[in-house]
């Protein structure tokens, strides 16, 4: 990256608002949101005060970001946990550019707003609100690059690319990945790139192109296999094989291979509900279609109450889409009580108008 364009203070930000930098809007508190991740940071001080940013404050930051990856995986992208990226990153983090910042801690303090800018898009992503998304994602690019970030910069367009592929645009993602595996990011670490390559898999699945798809998921694996603990980011500890096996479960439910779609979800079994609620939810609605398709109609009964269990916690217009998905598949089923108790449970408990 050119010196000129790395961000240096207050000037360096023409297109951001002078008054989301500076100001401190007094806004609803943090503190119920973030629960037990240690202190919030601080409000930054006025433009007045020009006191070294600390890095006591870039800690706290870092800790907030985590209590909001935890809130969001747990609660979904609807609750006040995930919500609160984008009031961090306006009203904590941006306005502390404003202070005078030695270029270790600028690097560190671009990439946590390159954090909480993914964090926020993925928020609106899951609840729905796919232009927000896309904002916050460019934004979250561009501070990853300010901090001349190589896992974040792959990590954020993989995430663009899922972000596509999820939504009926499997060209652009892959268009997206050659961007996120180009010579800009070939020093990410090998668990980012493993996580690009799940997410190749995903978009050819969704391209119905199951052949690269297959090559894609089989360099996803090598790539993880080969990943060391602390090889990477804290943030991208979640990719596990676990984790992988889970996307693999749907990767070959989209490909309409229901028996590989069930073997991958008994390597995926070992992902906490209580810490990953929201994706073990919406795996076991993945695997209920997968019965279904099949011809298991008791089965997949059975493994989509579980997932209602499980997503009934969760704020996640995504995790609930998931579950229509299964209720439109059993459509040719309805009129059985089985089936319409299962419909009722998922209109009352999911609020799923759909069922």
């Amino acid at each position: 990256m050119n010196q000129p364009n790395r961000p240096n203070g207050l000037n360096r930000f023409p297109h951001l608002n002078r008054r989301i930098l500076l100001s401190a809007a007094s806004g609803g508190t943090l503190a119920a949101a973030l629960p037990h991740h240690g202190p919030l940071p601080e409000r930054p001080p006025g433009p007045s005060d020009r006191h070294r940013v600390r890095r006591e404050e870039i800690a706290a930051l870092h800790r907030a970001a985590a209590a909001v990856r935890h809130g969001d995986s747990r609660y979904g992208g609807g609750s006040a946990q995930a919500q609160a990226a984008g009031h961090l990153l306006d009203q904590w983090a941006l306005p502390l550019f404003g202070r005078p910042l030695p270029p270790t801690r600028e690097h560190e303090l671009c990439a946590i707003c390159a954090e909480l800018a993914r964090l926020a898009g993925w928020a609106a992503l899951d609840t729905g609100r796919h232009t927000t998304a896309r904002r916050h994602f460019d934004r979250a690019l561009y501070w990853a690059r300010a901090a001349e970030d190589p896992d974040a910069t792959t990590y954020i367009l993989a995430t663009m690319a899922l972000h596509a592929a999820l939504y009926s645009r499997p060209a652009t993602a892959l268009d997206m990945i050659q961007g996120a595996l180009g010579p800009a990011t070939h020093h990410a670490s090998t668990r980012a790139l493993a996580f690009t390559r799940l997410v190749e898999a995903r978009a050819h699945a969704r391209a119905s192109d199951g052949r690269s798809a297959g090559t894609a998921l089989a360099s996803a694996e090598r790539l993880l296999d080969a990943a060391r603990p602390g090889d990477g980011p804290e943030w991208l500890d979640f990719f596990t094989h676990p984790r992988l096996a889970a996307d693999a479960a749907e990767i070959h439910r989209d490909l309409g291979n229901s028996r590989a779609c069930l073997a991958w979800h008994a390597q995926a079994e070992a992902m906490a509900p209580n810490a990953f609620t929201r994706s073990v939810g919406m795996r076991l609605a993945v695997v209920a279609t997968a019965h279904l398709k099949a011809g298991d109609l008791e089965q997949s009964l059975a493994v989509g109450h579980r997932s209602v269990d499980i997503l009934r916690q969760v704020d996640s217009r995504r995790a609930r889409d998931y579950v229509l998905r299964l209720v439109h598949g059993m459509t040719p089923h309805r009129g059985l009580r089985a089936v319409d108790t299962f419909l009722s449970r998922v209109r009352h408990e999911l609020n799923a108008s759909g069922a």
